[in-house]
């Protein structure tokens, strides 16, 4: 199984990017991981919330694989705690045969198709971090499930 991290827009401030490719790395010592990114929608100022999410929905959708089982990162999500986290990472290994790709939509969400193709959605915490934050905050509990899988001193208990 390959894990994929799908996010809409780039990470723009240097320390983010500097601490979300330190734990992609970190997550590819213990299994197939990548990041795709797909391009902030240009011009949005004449668009409307619902056309937005509609249109990153499209991006997103284009970007989708058969096969793959799609896990939405929303805040009306299931919330778990980082060892819950690890045994569902530790189901999906086993039941997933292609990928598993978590998705961070843009400012406004996801659009009723993109939630209609989902097959989980989980929630980081009850509050609302900024979208470059969420991309670390989710490859930061990703490689602390992998290190519990795998046994290391890195999450204690």
């Amino acid at each position: 199984m390959k894990t994929t991290l799908l996010v809409v827009g780039r990470t723009v401030e240097q320390h983010f990017i500097t601490a979300i490719e330190d734990y992609v790395q970190r997550i590819k010592r213990y299994q197939p991981f990548d990041m795709e990114v797909i391009p902030e929608l240009k011009n949005t100022k004449s668009l409307s919330i619902d056309l937005q999410k509609e249109k990153e929905g499209e991006l997103i959708l284009r970007t989708l694989q058969p096969g793959d089982v799609v896990v939405l990162l929303d805040e009306k999500g299931k919330e778990m705690r980082s060892v819950e986290f690890a045994n569902y990472m530790k189901h999906k290994m086993n039941t997933v045969n292609k990928r598993l790709v978590f998705i961070i939509g843009g400012p406004y969400g996801f659009s009723p198709k993109i939630y209609e193709t989902a097959h989980d959605m989980l929630s980081l915490s009850r509050m609302t971090f900024s979208h470059q934050m969420v991309r670390l905050i989710f490859v930061e509990q990703l490689y602390r499930a992998m290190s519990i899988l795998n046994g290391s001193p890195y999450h204690h208990e």
